[in-house]
Parts: structure tokens; sequence; C-alpha cells
């Protein structure tokens, strides 16, 4: 997942359209981009809708208070004895981060929350990013990242798929007792209903916190409030990250899916998508006509220590120049979309979205909603039959299936 490695050490960016060249000069974070296209296109940024005209200013505030992560140097050694760095290797683990961290934010900030340099923020906003800070006992560090993802096949400094950094984060979530998230992924295209309310209304801890077992001892110190009981006896409907890891092709995304992943964008529950080229993750936050628009983490910056009064220096968290953007058919297939519902009332908006979505014209759905987990899931012949053996060809370890290839009616 490390880009592209150019002959002078550097990384560079490659396939943002012609419009919208990059030149990153690593050494010294320097950053030229181009800047929004002058286009009547309305900008879609995770649920908002903006003008180019007359917007631009809280286009740019908008990206900017997106919590950017990239490649990082010099931190502790994961595990211990392992890398001090996850350049070359941990870019799908970081869009993972970035999807995640959209998550806490919405879910601690509110969606309309902004960063503006210089401004002090509550203490809330700390508490995300240290959620996050590459240490062994933050929540969602590269360290439990990596050594979670040993569980899913994965050895520290290999390359994860959209599905696999899913699955991480999902286990380590049930160990944010401060967030108390439910996390479901829906598999096989298929987003049940019935198993995400049943999620969502339980109160009894994930079944996955059994199963996985603290990697550090204080993995759970995090400097969070414990006032978690009682918010949960108050509120029974869980906070909802729901992501959806999916397929839109064999090689190369199919075009019928385009306007249906744009819609994703424009829903207000939107966490992004991740994703990117082959061998280069991005984390998606919207898109202007053709293009999509993303954060690169294709960057090396130092790992940041907390000063001795507890403050963290947090400007290099926040990309703070004009997003990337690419055109949307440059997009590799294999994709996981990105939702948040805080309410029981947000889920039911989203489930009415998606179905009136399945009646756009001209948009393939990317996958099924239904209320009831179909009959033909608990058939193990159904199960073990992947498309690599119909196909002779094969998929990517943990990959989902093409809708268009695979569904409940069978091979298609």
């Amino acid at each position: 997942g490390g880009g592209f490695l150019g002959t002078d050490g550097c990384h560079a960016v490659k396939g943002a359209s012609e419009r919208a060249k990059a030149t990153l000069t690593y050494d010294t974070l320097r950053f030229e981009y181009e800047d929004f296209p002058e286009t009547k296109e309305p900008v879609w940024i995770l649920g908002r809708k903006y003008s180019v005209f007359t917007e631009k200013e809280e286009i740019l505030l908008d990206v900017t208070s997106r919590l950017w992560f990239t490649y990082r140097k010099n931190f502790p050694a994961i595990g211990g004895t392992g890398p001090t760095s996850d350049t070359g290797w941990g870019c799908m683990l970081r869009c993972g981060q970035m999807i995640f961290a959209q998550a806490l934010v919405c879910r601690h900030l509110g969606r309309d929350w902004r960063w503006i340099k210089g401004k002090r923020q509550m203490d809330n906003y700390f508490n995300v990013l240290n959620a996050f800070i590459d240490k062994k006992d933050s929540y969602y560090s590269i360290h439990q990242i990596a050594q979670m993802g040993v569980g899913e096949g994965k050895s520290i400094g290999q390359w994860y798929g959209p599905n696999t950094v899913a699955q991480v984060l999902r286990k380590l979530a049930t160990f944010d007792t401060w967030s108390s998230l439910a996390v479901h992924i829906a598999m096989d295209n298929t987003v049940v209903m019935e198993e995400i309310r049943r999620l969502c209304q339980s109160n009894v801890p994930c079944a996955g916190a059994a199963a996985c077992p603290a990697l550090e001892s204080d993995v759970l110190y995090n400097g969070c409030p414990e006032d978690v009981g009682l918010r949960e006896r108050l509120n029974p409907w869980k906070p909802l990250v729901l992501l959806i890891p999916l397929r839109l092709g064999l090689t190369e995304i199919n075009e019928a899916y385009i306007e249906t992943l744009k819609h994703c964008f424009m829903m207000p529950q939107s966490l992004g998508v991740i994703g990117g080229k082959p061998n280069s993750a991005h984390y998606f936050i919207g898109y202007v006509g053709e293009e999509l628009i993303y954060l690169d983490p294709h960057t090396t910056q130092p790992a940041v220590e907390p000063s001795d009064s507890g403050c963290l220096p947090d400007e290099s968290f926040h990309c703070q120049h004009p997003p990337c953007r690419m055109n949307i058919a440059e997009l590799d297939p294999s994709i996981a979309v990105g939702f948040f519902c805080n309410t029981e009332a947000d889920f039911n908006d989203w489930c009415q979205q998606i179905k009136k979505l399945s009646l756009v014209r001209g948009a393939l759905p990317m996958f099924e909603l239904v209320e009831r987990q179909p009959s033909h899931f608990s058939n193990p012949d159904v199960l073990n039959l992947t498309p690599g053996e119909a196909m002779q060809g094969g998929r990517a370890e943990g990959e989902p299936v093409p809708l268009g290839f695979w569904n409940s009616r069978g091979i298609t």
C-alpha cells in the first residue's frame, strides 16, 4: 500500500486527473495543488453540498477539519521490536483510521464541528485525536491495528485491503467504552436491518469483545471519561458505524455503479469511502463532477508526542491545502463504504434513502438492503463457493464479491 516510489526515494502521487496534478516534496511538506475547478457542478463533502463559486472557503474549511492520518516515522516500535515507521505499507491502515476518526468526530463533536488553526479546541477533540496517536495504548493506533491484524492473517508490515481494516477496526471498537459504538460490517453485499437493530439496541457487550482479548495490558487506558453506564441506560440505541466492503467490478469499476457511489457521498450519514488505486489507498470524502475528492496518506511525517503540559500539537493531523482529486473511473473496484447513524431515526432515514436509490434510473445498486437474513446465507455450499473458483481467476484475500457477479440468485 505504499503508493509509487520515485527514483529520488520520494513518493510520487499518480492518477489525479490531468487538471489536478499534485507535486509533493515530502522532506519539507510543501504542497502545490491546483484549486477546485470553476464549475457549476455542486461539490459534495460527506453529505454536505457546496458551490465552488460562493462557498470555496467553506469547502476548504470542511476538508481541513477532517482528521488526516499519514505515514509517520520514529514512533515507538510496534510490539516492542517491530517497525518504527509505516512508510510503504500503512496507507490502508491510515485510511481506516481516517474513516473511523470521522465516525468519532460525528459521535463526540458533531458533523458541524470545524477545526480552525490556532483556535483552542474542546477536550473531546483531543480525546478523539488521542485515540489514534501512534502509541500502543491508543484505541485505534497503528500499533493496535497492525497487531490486531495478525488475527486476520496479516503479518505486521503487510498491506491490508478495505475489508481487513474494517474487520480489525470492528474488533478494536469493542474496547472503546468512551465512544460505545455498535460497529457492523455488512458482508456478501447485503445489509440486514434486523441484525443492525439487534446490535444497536443491545447494551450487552458485543460478541467480539470476549473473542479478542486486549493486545496490551493497558489498552483500555486512554484518558477518556467513564460515564458510559449512565449514558447507555438513558439511550438504548448505540450509535452505529456501518461499513460495507464491496467489489464494484472485476479489474476496474463497472460504470453502472458510479451514480450509486456518488449518491453515497450525498447522504448526511456518509463517512466516505476507503479504497484507492491498485496498491495505493486513499480516503474518499466527496466528489465534484466526475472526480472523487480524497485525502492521501502518502506523506511521511514525524511521529507526534504530547508536550509536557499534555497538549498535543495537532496541525499535522489536518490537511491544510486543497484536497486531491482523481477521475472516478480510475477507482480500484475493491472499496468499503461507511455510514454513521447516531440515532435510530438516523438509521431509519438511511434505510429509506437506500430504498429510494434503487429507483434512480441508471444507478445499479451496490448492495442489497433486506429486513432479515436471507435463507441462502446459512447454506454452507453457497458460503464456501468463491467467485475465484467459478472464474478460475481468484481474488484478493478477504475481498467481497461483485454484486453483479454473485447475488442471492447465484451466479449471473
